[in-house]
């Protein structure tokens, strides 16, 4: 999503200035945090250039109807758009779970410069989990941190699907 004062609640993370990776992925969790209030799957990501917030996505696939409407892709698509282009040089792009094959896809396509993600994802995740696409010889390699923030990342998740599967907590109430 590309920023927008009258319809995103992230439009405030454009004006301000994060320092870190970690500031930049409690950002991609306040995305996280909206898209499970939807019912989605709780993903956030953050486009970054030049240390300003560009884009934004969060998971959107239930609403859609759209296998392809994950976080990455929604920031990608809005990343995209605010640039005037396909390439995202010098971007780095911010998701709260490692990226699944699809994403990784997208991401080296785009050029992005780096991406930082929190939670590993040992089913899907294509940055080392399962598979390591970013090592692979393709035309584009960004620069890959993961784990940062990751247990705040995978207690959403982790809450999200316990929730989901009406699991209840030691103290025997629902979660």
């Amino acid at each position: 999503m590309i920023f927008d004062k009258s319809r995103c609640i992230a439009y405030n993370f454009r004006k301000a200035r994060a320092r870190s990776d970690e500031d930049y992925m409690r950002m991609a969790l306040a995305l996280a945090h909206r898209a499970e209030n939807r019912g989605e799957v709780p993903v956030g990501a953050v486009l970054v250039r030049n240390g300003s917030v560009i884009a934004a996505g969060f998971n959107r696939r239930e609403g859609r109807h759209d296998a392809l409407a994950h976080a990455e892709a929604e920031a990608i698509r809005a990343g995209c758009k605010a640039v005037h282009g396909w390439r995202l040089d010098g971007c780095t792009l911010y998701v709260t779970l490692e990226p699944c094959p699809m994403c990784a896809g997208a991401i080296v396509n785009s050029r992005a410069a780096r991406v930082v993600f929190g939670a590993y994802d040992p089913k899907a995740g294509a940055a080392g989990s399962v598979l390591d696409l970013f090592a692979y010889p393709l035309n584009h390699r960004p620069k890959v941190i993961g784990g940062v923030l990751a247990e705040e990342c995978g207690k959403i998740l982790t809450n999200f699907f316990r929730v989901r599967r009406g699991r209840t907590t030691s103290a025997g109430r629902r979660s």
